[in-house]
């Protein structure tokens, strides 16, 4: 997996250095970390079958052997039917989406949140110190730096537990910018460190493995995403306070997938492919229209004609975002990939507001307090009935029909005969999926919005109207705020870099090759040093005089000044750098210099 684009430098000299933040407690018995716990078993036993299942097919293909190959397909077909089990037992799990929703008693759609990726550990101390690089590449020990590395250790560790908050979305964005910094300090080109990072795919559970540090980053990345998807389902979303924050985790659980999806690429697991990611793009974004439906019904108050078909078209953007996302999950690579419970809940949030959305069309038409005799009223419901359709039929026009009392009961009876069509088609989607059904409060919404509909249709259904209900209108879907795409931003959680002491990343680098350090024994005379210094941190030699002291002493132009009397200065300004030279008593300095 490639890294297209590198996240924005961050400080590298900082009052602390490494992490403070700590994980989730993994054995804490919540219903979201047994539901974790659950995911990582059910992963092991995935990759344990699929080894096992690779050695049985290079095994048939190996032997010429009739009876062993009889032996090895029976075996093959236990082990295809254990994957198939394990892999419907996982889609269960992901489809929980209870777990991750409000403990509030109010009735509200559920979101669909994401589990987390499941990782291998690792450990980066090992190789580390096993390929020397710290001794071949920087000219140091690896016990120089033991503390420093398992500092790293101790935040890959914590990271795999993040707790389902601000500090759990810190923790995993404190780790990957420390992945930047590793990666301009230890990953090169030419370099393998012979690190294999090791991630599940988050709905199938299928392992991947990759030694680029890119794929732990846009792992990483992933997981960030996903847990912002949970923090949004658990908001309590009757009062706008808590819609907002559900409105401001989906968009960045968006941007972290959009991010991750132009910037990474050649994605080992299926939920990181681009096709994948753009599903849950969309997904996210339907999800922050739904609540933005949510906000307007809380907090509009009146049943003003205009207000109602704002309601209605709201309403109506929704349905169409949800109908978008349903098309990309049932595209060919995504069909069996995606949940079956996910592309029902869709389905049904689709019907469902198609369904309110025919419901305020009809409300507006019905039950408006408003009196059109008023000039103003007039013009402004006009106005806004205007562009409330997709199309209306010809022989009538709008105006007449607001005019008149029989017709706007007519309309609003056809829009409610609409709306009771598609709650039932929502009700009949969501019967057919076991998983749906045992969510108590989705039948609970689905069964009151629908008899609300039905009970508005018979009040307005009168005995002596014999003639054939007129089919309502398309209503034009529009939203007055339309979801944006926020993309993670890795400032906000500033981090030390680890091994600054190494010094400045645009010399001490991966990429960067020089020689070991050389000690020059620098005699002073009154003429002068013989040299020219540049730059800051490091400050390089830009000129020696020929025949001077500096050229006598072994001292090159194009050194880098890293050590002045065994004073560590790579991260020292130039006047800094003048003044340690100039100020020893001794007519004898030591300089330290590496040369690129």
């Amino acid at each position: 997996m490639s890294d297209g684009a590198s996240p924005v430098t961050l400080p590298t000299d900082s009052s602390h250095s490494g992490s403070i933040r700590k994980g989730c407690d993994p054995f804490a018995q919540t219903q979201r970390s047994k539901l974790q716990h659950r995911r990582a078993r059910i992963n092991q036993q995935i990759n344990k079958e699929m080894r096992m299942r690779a050695g049985a097919e290079n095994l048939f293909r190996a032997t010429t052997n009739n009876k062993v190959k009889e032996t090895v397909a029976l075996e093959l077909s236990f082990v295809n039917s254990n994957l198939q089990l394990l892999k419907e037992e996982l889609e269960e799990l992901n489809s929980n989406m209870e777990v991750y929703q409000t403990d509030s008693d109010a009735i509200s759609v559920p979101m669909i949140p994401l589990g987390l990726k499941e990782t291998k550990e690792v450990d980066f101390t090992v190789p580390i110190q096993n390929f020397h690089i710290l001794n071949v590449h920087y000219k140091l020990t690896s016990s120089y730096y033991r503390r420093h590395i398992k500092l790293l250790y101790v935040v890959c560790q914590a990271m795999r537990t993040p707790s389902r908050s601000q500090a759990g979305l810190e923790l995993l964005m404190e780790y990957y910018n420390q992945l930047y910094y590793l990666d301009q300090r230890f990953f090169s080109s030419h370099r393998n460190l012979g690190v294999h990072f090791h991630w599940y795919d988050s709905l199938t559970g299928v392992p991947s493995s990759q030694r680029a540090l890119a794929f732990e980053k846009g792992s990483v990345l992933f997981n960030i995403g996903a847990l912002h998807t949970q923090i949004g389902a658990r908001q309590d979303r009757a009062a706008t306070a808590g819609i907002d924050k559900a409105v401001d985790a989906f968009q960045r659980a968006a941007g972290a997938f959009n991010y991750l999806k132009e910037n990474f690429s050649n994605a080992p697991s299926l939920d990181m492919s681009a096709l994948s990611l753009s599903m849950l793009v969309r997904l996210m974004v339907a999800q922050v229209q739904e609540c933005v439906f949510e906000r307007i019904t809380i907090t509009t108050r009146d049943t003003k004609f205009t207000s109602q078909l704002q309601l209605a078209q709201e309403a109506a953007q929704v349905s169409d975002v949800y109908s978008l996302v349903h098309q990309t999950m049932t595209q060919p690579l995504m069909k069996d990939y995606v949940p079956f419970s996910w592309a029902s809940m869709v389905q049904v949030k689709s019907e469902h507001f198609r369904a309110l959305s025919h419901y305020y069309a009809a409300a507006a038409l019905c039950d408006h307090t408003v009196s059109f005799d008023g000039e103003e009223c007039d013009k402004e419901s006009d106005k806004a009935f205007l562009k409330f359709y997709v199309n209306i039929a010809s022989g009538q026009t709008l105006s007449q029909i607001l005019q008149d009392p029989e017709k706007r009961r007519k309309l609003g009876k056809a829009h409610l005969r609409r709306a009771v069509m598609r709650h039932e088609e929502a009700m009949r989607v969501h019967s057919l999926c076991k998983i749906l059904r045992k969510m108590d409060i989705l039948q609970d919404v689905l069964c009151q919005t629908h008899k609300r509909s039905l009970e508005k249709y018979l009040e307005l259904d009168r005995e002596d109207d014999f003639d054939e209900t007129a089919e309502a209108p398309e209503i034009q879907a529009h939203t007055q705020q339309k979801p944006d795409i926020t993309p993670p931003s890795f400032t906000t959680v500033q981090v030390s870099d680890i091994f600054q002491r190494l010094g400045p990343l645009s010399v001490f680098c991966s990429r960067a090759h020089w020689g070991p350090p050389r000690v020059i024994r620098l005699q002073k005379r009154e003429g002068g040093m013989g040299l020219t210094l540049r730059g800051d941190s490091p400050v390089l030699v830009a000129g020696v005089v020929p025949g001077g002291c500096a050229e006598e002493a072994g001292l090159r132009e194009g050194d880098y000044i890293v050590a002045v009397d065994g004073q560590d200065c790579k991260w020292a300004k130039h006047g800094e750098v003048v003044l340690m030279l100039t100020s020893s008593s001794d007519r004898e300095v030591e300089i330290s210099v590496v040369t690129l």
